[in-house]
């Protein structure tokens, strides 16, 4: 009788490291994928500043992802300008390359191609000119960016900045995940 209950004992014992070594297991295996889809797939970044206000605030934590990625005008989209700052930066897309760029500081207003862009997601008109030179045309490779929040944006109206080239974007927003207040797509789809 005592050799059944001592039986039974140790086949418990077993039964119950068995379970532990695979919840271990399954976690390591949860941490390892999370690894490589943040590492290889998608970031999280925050954003640094007022400049993408009213779509982006200073703060938030956007989902971004650079797989299969081609920009497109009206992306939002984070790069690397290290010789601006080493800090990633957030802007929009407004241009890609064979496009030619002109603003009307005047009136406020941004044309590309000659089409004067509909922008319902800025906080105010474009008037703060920078460094921009007049009419450009984007070269190959690369895109033209500015901030939401214009007239309180570093893009590329300023020398620092310019024309960014492809190979320095992370990525494209795809989504706001923190503050709970924020969660959603900063393309008001």
């Amino acid at each position: 009788m005592n050799n059944k209950k001592s039986k039974e004992k140790v086949e418990k014992t077993l039964t119950a490291r068995g379970e532990i070594y695979e919840w271990i297991e399954s976690i390591i295996i949860a941490i390892i994928f999370c690894v490589i889809v943040f590492t290889f797939f998608v970031r999280i970044i925050d954003v640094v500043g007022p400049s993408m206000n009213p779509t982006l605030e200073d703060g938030d934590k956007m989902i971004v992802s650079n797989l299969f990625y081609e920009p497109k005008a009206g992306d939002i989209v984070i790069f690397r300008k290290d010789e601006y700052k080493p800090e990633a930066l957030v802007k929009r897309v407004i241009a890609t390359e064979g496009q030619t760029i002109e603003i009307d500081f005047n009136k406020g207003v941004v044309k590309v191609d000659g089409v004067v862009l509909d922008e319902p997601y800025i906080a105010a008109p474009t008037i703060n000119q920078l460094d921009f030179p007049g009419k450009q045309v984007v070269p190959e490779g690369c895109v033209f960016v500015m901030g939401d929040n214009r007239n309180d944006s570093t893009d590329s109206r300023k020398a620092e900045i310019g024309m960014v080239d492809e190979r320095m974007i992370i990525g494209k927003v795809y989504f706001v995940a923190f503050p709970l207040d924020h969660i959603g797509s900063p393309y008001g789809d």
